[in-house]
């Protein structure tokens, strides 16, 4: 059974940082690329970055560009997201997900975990 369980989420002030974890069990953690996707109340999910099972395929949506960092672990089967100079409208859901290839930009996955929320307010 495959799982991907996120966390680290909360509320912080904009300007601040958070650091987001994904482990995943059940999958050859090595063999998959790694995406997070968020959701904010009412709009449709936006992909946010993934990194590819290859070594420097991190990619980053332009939304987040300079502020998040996406790094991997494969020895913990973990992936982080750290979140710099947050913003309001980074406030969402965030998920991570899994599939043998994740190209950057919207898809489809094979695997989601159940989110974690991040607040972003004054």
């Amino acid at each position: 059974q495959v799982q991907l369980v996120e966390s680290g989420g909360g509320s912080v002030q904009p300007g601040g940082s958070l650091r987001l974890s994904c482990v995943a069990s059940g999958i050859i953690f090595d063999y998959y690329d790694i995406a997070w996707v968020r959701q904010a109340p009412g709009q449709e999910r936006e992909w946010v970055s993934c990194a590819s099972s290859k070594p420097d395929g991190t990619r980053y949506a332009d939304s987040v560009k300079g502020r998040f960092t996406t790094s991997r672990d494969n020895a913990k089967n973990a992936v982080y997201l750290q979140m710099d100079s947050l913003k309001p409208e980074d406030t969402a859901v965030y998920y991570c997900s899994a599939d043998k290839k994740i190209l950057p930009g919207p898809g489809t996955y094979a695997y989601w975990g159940q989110g974690t929320q991040v607040t972003v307010s004054s």
